[in-house]
């Protein structure tokens, strides 16, 4: 990031005002948020289906941010996925609508967890941070240089209201929402912040599972914390048995186990790969004697070459 740049928040105005606050490192946009309600509510007294679909694009879609762009790319979401969810689930839109309207304190702490980070790898590059309104698919991912905060999922806590939700849904978003993801957000735009820094990944499992570690265990030394996820928990009661199963599975390219998934699987826990790929992240950085160096290395990795993340999965002793 060279020297930090101005940090613009383009807080919680309807239709997209471009009011600003100077804060001084990133720039965060919140814009989005206020858009989306006033679609919501448009859409909740029309009657018609064809002028729904209408109010979702003209009064959200289209002034929507970059950001908000970037965010419905990135998870295919589209006008008519937007008015479904809207109809389909009153009371959970009523319980996260509060929620949401926290992404501008959301931000408090940013600018001095930036610096950290600058201080830990010195190359870092500038990314922007928007918080907008998803459709349940994602509370943090990237595109380019953009981290894409999905509020009604990122904000949330224990007091959302998932009951309309179908299964699997209701039963992934319970566990999420239950670990009080609003607490973690620091931690979460930390995360995302460091997939703007890396390449994407190849086909693996190990390719995916190492880059997201890598991300996790930065925005732990930036942060002082990890996610309160089960994923946690389970993970250094079942060390071995995870190591078995990830070093058989590691070059294939089946997830379902191990990422982006819910408690559907094998361990009976999500996203256990996050964990592994932290454990080898967190191996490899403990056993070098260059920090600075670790975390460029780590950061930097040609995740889409199959040797070179073998190699750092070698050094760090974590599977052998």
């Amino acid at each position: 990031m060279r020297i930090l740049p101005t940090l613009l928040i383009a807080g919680l105005l309807p239709l997209g005002s471009a009011a600003a606050e100077q804060h001084g490192s990133a720039q965060v946009v919140t814009a989005d948020i206020e858009n989306f309600w006033i679609a919501h509510d448009a859409i909740r007294s029309e009657p018609d289906p064809a002028r729904k679909q209408q109010l979702i694009q003209l009064l959200y879609i289209d002034r929507g941010t970059p950001g908000l762009h970037a965010l419905m790319q990135a998870r295919a979401y589209t006008a008519g996925q937007y008015v479904a969810a809207i109809d389909a689930w009153p009371r959970y839109w009523a319980s996260v609508r509060p929620l949401t309207h926290r992404a501008f304190a959301a931000t408090t702490g940013l600018e001095a967890d930036l610096a950290t980070l600058k201080r830990l790898y010195p190359a870092l590059r500038p990314a922007s941070i928007t918080y907008a309104i998803g459709v349940l698919r994602t509370g943090g991912t990237t595109l380019d240089d953009k981290v894409l905060i999905g509020a009604e999922l990122a904000l949330g806590d224990d007091t959302v209201d998932v009951s309309e939700l179908p299964q699997p849904l209701q039963t992934r978003l319970r566990t999420f929402y239950a670990s009080q993801p609003f607490h973690n957000n620091g931690q979460n735009n930390i995360h995302e912040y460091i997939h703007t820094q890396q390449i994407e990944a190849g086909d693996t499992l190990a390719q995916y599972a190492l880059r997201e570690g890598v991300a996790e265990l930065v925005a732990e030394r930036v942060t002082g914390k990890k996610p309160d996820l089960p994923l946690y928990v389970y993970g250094p009661t079942h060390e071995a048995e995870l190591k078995r199963q990830f070093q058989a599975d590691r070059r294939g390219n089946d997830y379902r186990d191990w990422l982006y998934n819910s408690s559907a699987n094998r361990f009976g826990v999500s996203d256990l790969g996050y964990y592994v790929g932290y454990r080898i992240a967190s191996a490899y950085y403990a056993a070098q004697p260059d920090k600075a160096k670790a975390i460029a290395t780590l950061i930097e990795l040609r995740y889409d070459d199959v040797a070179a993340v073998d190699e750092v999965i070698l050094r760090s002793g974590y599977i052998r």
